[in-house]
């Protein structure tokens, strides 16, 4: 059969020689970075500032529940050889008709917010600067970054910026000297009262975005081809989120032991950490302070450079098949055609919404696809991982639907909530 699992590993998938090698930078750093962003940092701040330790567990949960679900993304990828696209198209068509349209406004919204990220701590840090023109800036950085480089040189730069936000964040946590009783008190899973909506977006929210479909097209550069890898991909994902874990408790202890303790709001959005390295300064000194926002850029940046690699692989794959472009194709690969199609409809037509602010349809339409991704993707992934579509050997097992299933179903209740807001402004929410 041509589309046989097979026949895609036989053309063109070459299997790397030599014994599989788990290494410590890998592909799964590289989607725990691109996946937690500035605004998953406010997030968690601004729920350790209001209810202390007691969302500890949840942030556990998430890490969990992620490791889970990138893991049946790389597992599927190394036992049949296909991408997740292909998969998705064994489904049927519906998975086309919605991720057609979801990536190119997903990416569209997205380029945009991510420069401005990227720009805030820059403009917090050189006051003088402007935020748009910075905002530019940093697109075109990524931009030179994934047009020339390659997955190793992707790779090497991410790994540079996890270690800033690492040391950074965690040494800020160290010196805002955490309450150890508190914390293992937090272990206890309970939700406090008008605490709900803090846990769902602490269990699914941290670091979860669509470049987590992306890991099987990483795992693909990394060479990772085939089932020979799995053990490795399985280290490399759970080693990667818990150090997205530990990088998440450190925020939380921010928020816990320094936003709470000086008695002020974060703002919303990206903007919340500006607020915070000014209350860093006043308390520990412009070092911290400068220190923290620096981690903030790095942040923001791994993001910016994780997406226009990662997701701009994803639109290759499906831009290939919508032109019947066999598997493997040079368009469809890290420099084609396709891929630098995307790249450029990340960086430059986004910097138009500097000038029109946020067009209300868009932004609508980005919240509505959005919110349906995540449960789009642990469903989908349900449907990949059981019966024919996945060799017996690597099909899920009871407890792994299981922990699927309950993974599905927090981000349907996730995305459900975040629906209801994304539409509340057609009826005046």
């Amino acid at each position: 059969m041509a589309n046989s699992p097979e026949s895609h590993i036989e053309s063109g998938r070459i299997e790397a020689p030599g014994p599989a090698k788990w290494k410590i930078i890998g592909p799964g750093l590289v989607v725990a970075a691109t996946g937690v962003g500035a605004a998953d940092m406010v997030a968690t701040l601004v729920a350790g500032s209001q209810y202390g330790y007691a969302l500890l567990w949840a942030v556990i949960v998430g890490v969990i529940l992620k490791i889970i679900l990138v893991e049946g993304a790389g597992r599927f990828t190394l036992a049949t050889g296909l991408t997740i696209f292909e998969g998705w198209r064994s489904l049927g068509r519906w998975t086309t008709w919605y991720f057609g349209p979801y990536i190119l406004i997903w990416g569209f919204v997205y380029g945009a917010t991510a420069m401005s990220s990227a720009a805030l701590p820059v403009v917090a840090l050189f006051p003088s600067l402007n935020l748009t023109l910075c905002s530019v800036l940093m697109g075109l950085a990524g931009f030179v970054m994934v047009w020339f480089g390659r997955y190793a040189i992707f790779e090497k730069i991410t790994a540079v910026l996890v270690g800033i936000m690492f040391v950074t964040v965690v040494g800020l946590a160290v010196i805002a000297v955490p309450n150890v009783p508190a914390m293992l008190k937090g272990l206890i899973p309970l939700i406090p009262e008008g605490g709900v909506i803090y846990t769902l977006a602490l269990a699914g929210g941290v670091g979860g975005t669509i470049t987590l479909a992306a890991y099987g097209y990483w795992l693909r550069e990394k060479g990772w081809y085939t089932p020979k890898w799995m053990r490795v991909m399985r280290i490399d994902n759970s080693m990667a989120y818990v150090m997205t874990g530990i990088f998440v408790i450190a925020m939380l202890i921010v928020g816990a032991e320094v936003v709470r303790a000086a008695g002020v709001s974060i703002s919303a959005g990206d903007e919340g950490l500006v607020d915070l390295s000014s209350v860093l300064n006043d308390k520990y000194g412009t070092v911290v302070g400068t220190g923290f926002l620096i981690g903030f850029w790095a942040a923001s940046f791994s993001s910016i450079i994780g997406v226009w690699n990662g997701v701009s692989l994803m639109f290759a794959d499906f831009w290939g098949h919508m032109r019947k472009r066999p598997g493997g194709h040079p368009d469809t690969l890290t420099g084609g055609k396709y891929f630098k199609f995307y790249l450029l409809w990340l960086t430059f037509p986004p910097m138009l919404l500097f000038l029109l602010g946020k067009p209300i349809g868009l932004i609508l339409a980005y919240g509505v696809l959005g919110s349906l991704f995540m449960p789009f993707l642990a469903l989908t992934l349900l449907g990949l991982l059981n019966g024919k579509r996945i060799p017996k050997e690597w099909a899920n097992k009871l407890h792994t639907n299981i922990a699927l299933g309950i993974t599905a179903l927090l981000f349907i209740v996730l995305g459900a909530q975040q629906l209801y807001k994304s539409v509340s402004p057609l009826w005046g929410g």
